[in-house]
């Protein structure tokens, strides 16, 4: 079947899946849960596929912390870096999404790239690892894993996790590429695990052990491709202020100025705010966050936390 093709005047949508959007919260990362989330995943991004130019990023937390504890339990000194495992898994849940949204989207065809992202050798964190991948453990276990395999691990709100290291992206390698699918009226997704982190120039290229923040790198990517509209699909239906507490209020229409002088966690919502903001203040266009099951009103500007 020939594909379909979208009108350069539709609207060019870029949405990240965040990780618990495709993986519920306490779900094992099995091939089971991994369809069943990303059929639903789909079916309510079909929509919105109908009527836009849409391209779509994914995470990869629990996918590639999974594929890095099998290359540990290998035991033979011969275990793949952390840059080829999230090449793997950005490969493993692409074809799981890229089938799943044609299945739900008769007459397009969506192409999985697996998008290299450069960083900065020198950047600081890799002094100092935030990136939570993986499972989450009890206290004791995660640090007796710690010591076995030479993590590093920290809390996750009430668990323990392993953390590596999450540099700042500078460039989607792969960009002329993506757009060149997007203008043929492809689906496209991309960016899976926020890239496959590399370094050095175009004819030198080596990949590096990180793990890149998918949010980041969906916004550098919105940016370079310019959408109109940046979503941040997750499993809450907005940004709060005072989460957690009885004062707890969700956001409604902001501005990235007043994103920015609330308060964020590093390890939960402060990547997606400065995100939306590093994207509304490049480009003027609008970005959302919130409930995967809420896109169509995310992309509608009606639901969720709508920063412009």
């Amino acid at each position: 079947m020939v594909p379909s093709v979208a009108s350069a005047s539709q609207l060019l949508v870029v949405v990240a899946l965040g990780g618990n959007a495709l993986l519920p919260r306490g779900a094992a990362p099995t091939a089971e849960h991994q369809h069943r989330s990303a059929r639903a995943a789909a079916r309510a991004l079909a929509p919105v596929a109908a009527r836009t130019r849409l391209v779509v990023t994914h995470g990869n937390g629990p996918q590639v912390g999974l594929l890095a504890l099998k290359e540990d339990a290998f035991g033979d000194g011969s275990a793949y870096p952390l840059d080829v495992l999230d090449a793997e898994s950005a490969g493993q849940i692409g074809y799981i999404v890229e089938l799943e949204l044609d299945n739900a989207i008769p007459g397009r065809h969506t192409v999985a790239v697996i998008t290299r992202v450069r960083v900065d050798p020198g950047d600081p964190a890799f002094a100092d690892p935030t990136k939570f991948i993986g499972a989450g453990y009890e206290e004791a276990e995660a640090q007796a894993l710690a010591a076995k395999h030479g993590w590093t691990v920290k809390r996750d709100g009430e668990r323990w996790r392993r953390v590596v290291a999450s540099p700042e992206p500078q460039e989607i390698v792969q960009l002329t590429a993506i757009r060149t699918l997007v203008e043929g009226g492809f689906v496209v997704v991309c960016v899976g695990g926020g890239g496959v982190p590399v370094v050095g120039p175009d004819d030198a290229e080596v990949g590096i052990e990180a793990v890149i923040d998918k949010d980041l790198s969906s916004a550098l990517l919105a940016i370079g491709l310019g959408a109109e509209v940046f979503v941040l699909a997750t499993d809450v239906d907005a940004v709060y202020e005072g989460w957690g507490t009885e004062a707890q209020r969700a956001i409604g229409a902001t501005t990235p100025e007043q994103l920015r002088a609330g308060n964020f966690p590093a390890g939960s919502m402060g990547p997606k705010v400065e995100a939306v903001c590093r994207f509304v203040e490049a480009t003027g266009h609008r970005a959302a966050i919130g409930k995967l099951s809420d896109i169509e009103g995310l992309v509608a500007g009606t639901s969720g936390t709508q920063i412009q």
